[in-house]
């Protein structure tokens, strides 16, 4: 428990340290449209595993426009970074859709590049969202893999939701390819906190993901 509360702190503390001076968007002048103006996140995913290895995977995002850029650790694999650049698209009033395709170069312990793609679907109070890649290794092309996350949930309230989740990944053994939990999360912007439970019958992961947007 000790352990999972400090890896919680640091999980605040990764995200807290990491935002950009906001002065820099301030100084645009009144006539630029809102839709060229920029939009960032930051947001750290700290894993607390059933074998007591932990580690937090941060992943910073900056958008405007059409163009989308982004940063991430420890996600393609441990000690590994990559950086993507990629294309938003959206549209739907009813049913509001997103889809950022992306490309990228992996670095590290892996090494290599990667496309990938983020989606996301929302109808009402239901959003169905997802990312995925191919990474290829650029040292043994047979050690390639998809990685994929996807979530349903179900928002009653602006500030609460909740719902399911699959991932697929590599960065960690599991004796399961795909792993299956349950998701919780709250708002009170700019912070979502959301937590994750994957295989809560058997070899049980915990995620606690703190995210800020500006």
């Amino acid at each position: 428990m000790r352990s999972t509360t400090r890896l919680a702190g640091l999980t605040i503390a990764v995200v807290l340290t990491v935002i950009p001076a906001r002065a820099q968007t301030t100084n645009a002048p009144a006539s630029v449209p809102a839709e060229n103006a920029w939009s960032f996140s930051a947001a750290a995913f700290t894993y607390a595993l059933s074998d007591n290895r932990h580690y937090v995977q941060p992943t910073f995002t900056a958008n405007q426009g059409w163009l989308h850029l982004e940063a991430r650790s420890n996600y393609e694999g441990l000690n590994t970074g990559s950086a993507w650049l990629g294309v938003n698209f959206s549209g739907g009033t009813t049913l509001e859709w997103e889809l950022t395709p992306m490309f990228g170069a992996v670095f590290g312990d892996t090494s290599g590049f990667a496309p990938g793609l983020k989606a996301s679907l929302g109808w009402r109070k239901l959003e169905l969202y997802g990312e995925s890649e191919w990474v290829v290794d650029s040292n043994n092309v047979e050690d390639s893999f998809f990685y994929n996350w996807s979530e349903l949930s179900l928002a009653p309230a602006e500030w609460y939701r909740f719902g399911v989740v699959i991932q697929r990944t590599r960065v960690y053994q599991s004796d399961r390819e795909i792993q299956r939990g349950v998701i919780a999360g709250v708002s009170f912007k700019p912070v979502n906190i959301t937590g994750y439970v994957f295989n809560p019958d058997k070899d049980t992961r915990f995620v606690l993901a703190v995210e800020l947007t500006f």
